[in-house]
């Protein structure tokens, strides 16, 4: 059976952005492969190393969010970053065979850089990033990394990486192969794609009265500045929603309701919402019982580590054997 491995940096309360670009393609991976899914805390640090203080706690709400939505510990490791620390060993390896330039090249470091502008990103944690990623991905031997177009790159930067450790000292590690998923990028309460440091996301924790009252708000197409104004539903950010969770005969009556002026902005969300409420019903109440439990999610992340631990222990035996220390 083929391995993935992926994870993501602990932001806390995850939202809908989340769960359509990664978390329903994990449930479902977890069921045709050996998963790990990994929080990635030591990789928080590279944009707030100055203020750790509520990582550990961004982590637990993470993982309650992760087993709400339907990742089973009996199916996938599930396992905190910074409690492996043969990753920190493999990363530090893996830095001194890479490149400045195949770092500085990374078209997601570039880009951060210009959209972060409040954050010191001067630092070599930030630079050095995707080798940590490479070191990530790799320590489980990994196969296959799932991720969207726009994340591709980073994939490739690991195949680079392992292909000139495995030239200069021994065939370890496999090549990584990019699993592209359908992601769908969500766009947020004020069209902006959706994120918590905007402010602008959906919660998969919200009430029904928080999303309600969110999504009423949403900016619509700007060309609809009064009620009796027609409108290109494709310009409007709800109507993305309306894509995912509305019924094929509602969106093509919002659609020609929208273009004709028939429908208001707010009616026409009102029909969404209601199926967004529905929706995360589920999730809601399974994260209610688990808010009452957190004991379980220190269990799960300790099993997990412990899984992990060994196939990371194994993997870098073999390194150091290979390098002669």
């Amino acid at each position: 059976m083929d391995t993935i491995v992926s994870g993501a940096r602990p932001t806390g309360r995850l939202h809908l952005g989340h769960l359509h670009g990664a978390l329903i393609n994990w449930v479902r991976l977890q069921e045709q492969y050996r998963c790990y899914f990994f929080v990635a805390d030591w990789h928080a640090l590279t944009t707030d190393y100055a203020t750790p203080q509520g990582i550990n706690q961004s982590c637990i709400e993470m993982v309650m969010d992760w087993l709400s939505i339907g990742l089973d510990p009996a199916k996938a490791v599930l396992f905190r970053q910074s409690r492996i620390k043969e990753h920190a060993e493999l990363h530090l390896i893996y830095s001194m065979i890479t490149p400045v330039p195949w770092l500085e090249r990374n078209p997601t470091y570039k880009e951060q850089i210009k959209e972060l502008t409040g954050k010191d990103l001067s630092t070599y944690g930030f630079l050095g990033y995707p080798v940590l990623q490479a070191a990530d991905i790799t320590i489980y031997k990994a196969n296959k990394v799932p991720v969207g177009v726009d994340q591709a790159p980073h994939v490739e930067l690991t195949r680079e990486i392992v292909r000139r450790f495995n030239q200069v000292y021994k065939p370890i590690f496999p090549e990584p192969e990019v699993l592209l998923t359908e992601t769908q990028k969500l766009p947020g309460l004020d069209g902006r794609k959706m994120s918590k440091s905007y402010g602008n996301a959906v919660f998969l924790s919200d009430t029904p009265k928080e999303i309600d009252q969110k999504i009423s708000r949403m900016v619509t197409d700007p060309a609809r500045a009064r009620r009796s104004d027609p409108g290109e539903p494709e310009k409007c950010p709800a109507f993305q929603l309306h894509k995912i969770y509305s019924t094929p005969d509602e969106i093509a009556e919002v659609a020609q309701g929208c273009r004709s002026a028939a429908i208001g902005c707010l009616d026409c969300k009102k029909i969404m919402i209601k199926h967004v409420i529905d929706d995360l019903a589920p999730f809601r109440d399974k994260r209610a019982k688990l808010e009452n439990k957190p004991h379980e999610i220190e269990e799960v992340l300790t099993e997990g580590n412990r899984q992990a631990q060994i196939h990371a222990t194994q993997t870098m035996t073999e390194v150091r054997e290979a390098l002669g220390l």
